[in-house]
C-alpha cells in the first residue's frame, strides 16, 4: 500500500506536537513535527519505540537519562520505559512503535 504522509490525518499529540501515522500489520510508524519549545510530558507504555531524528534537535529523557539528539540519531525506548521530550528547536521525527499503537488508529 502507498501512502503520502500531506494526506495522512493529523493527531495533536500535545501542545505543539503533531503526528501523522500508518499502521502496518505488526507496527505504528509516526511522523512527527514539534514546535520548539513543545514538551511531551513524561510518561511510558506497552510499546518498544524507535525515535529517529530528522532535522532539529530535541531533548529526550529515557529511564532518567537526558541526551540531545539531533539529525541521523535514532534512540531505543523499551516498552514500558518512562520518557519525555523537549524540543530544543522546531523538528521531524520518525517514532516507530511494536506492537500498533491502537489508540493511534
Amino acid at each position: 500500500m502507498k501512502y503520502t504522509i500531506s494526506e495522512i490525518p493529523q493527531k495533536e499529540l500535545a501542545k505543539g506536537i503533531n503526528g501523522k501515522y500508518i499502521h502496518t500489520k505488526h507496527n505504528t510508524i509516526g511522523f512527527i513535527n514539534i514546535d520548539k519549545d513543545a514538551v511531551l510530558p513524561a510518561h511510558s507504555h506497552i510499546h518498544e519505540q524507535t525515535t529517529q531524528i530528522i532535522s532539529g534537535k530535541l531533548e529526550m529523557t529515557i529511564d532518567g537519562v537526558t541526551q540531545i539528539l539531533e539529525p541521523g540519531a535514532i534512540t531505543v525506548i523499551p516498552s514500558n520505559v518512562v520518557h519525555s521530550a523537549f524540543a530544543l528547536t522546531d523538528c521531524v521525527v520518525t517514532d516507530t512503535f511494536y506492537p500498533i499503537r491502537e489508540d493511534y488508529k
